[in-house]
């Protein structure tokens, strides 16, 4: 399983989706999963229910999917504020941090009126709050960075790639043959 973590904003479900389909395997969006399972928007159940209620479904839905999930996997952006969460993903899945600086994200999402986060009077400030807190714990939960920038999706999705292709070959034994191509 390969996991995506990052910033609301960071391109985690366009990049997944592509990963994905790329490597012929199949994509969720846990965000996706939690607002089936409690039949609302996750912007609804938070204002209702609280950040710590919402945070809890979140860890319940990353365990199962970390247990379950065989393909990509893109997290909510605070997924990695609880330790377990960054536990499981770590120990269960090839995560890749999505490192978006709270410049690009803000750029990226200026106009996007969907967005809770951003729905308040200085939304680059809130950025760079989340990111001062939020990305160590990605670096802690992630295996690889990738620095998002500027590169269209698909140069991304070619940097990761190139990060599994190079993490395989790190992890196999000296002298071992190289796994036969899917053809």
């Amino acid at each position: 399983m390969i996991a995506l973590v990052g910033l609301p904003g960071s391109g985690k479900s366009t990049i997944g989706r592509q990963l994905a389909r790329r490597l012929g395997e199949a994509f969720v969006d846990s965000d996706h999963v939690i607002e089936k399972q409690l039949g609302c928007s996750i912007r609804e159940y938070f204002e209702r229910e609280g950040e710590e209620r919402f945070r809890d479904v979140e860890e319940s839905v990353i365990d199962d999917l970390t247990l379950s999930h065989e393909g990509v996997l893109a997290t909510g952006g605070g997924a990695v504020l609880r330790e377990a969460n960054r536990v499981h993903l770590r120990t269960r899945a090839q995560v890749v941090y999505l490192r978006s600086s709270p410049e690009e994200v803000f750029r990226r999402l200026r106009h996007d009126v969907n967005r809770p986060l951003l729905q308040v009077k200085d939304p680059l400030g809130r950025l760079r709050d989340l990111y001062s807190v939020r990305d160590p714990l990605y670096r802690e939960a992630a295996h690889f960075v990738i620095e998002t920038g500027r590169p269209s999706v698909s140069t991304l999705v070619n940097m990761i790639m190139m990060q599994l292709e190079l993490a395989d070959m790190a992890t196999r034994a000296p002298g071992s043959p190289a796994p036969s191509p899917d053809v």
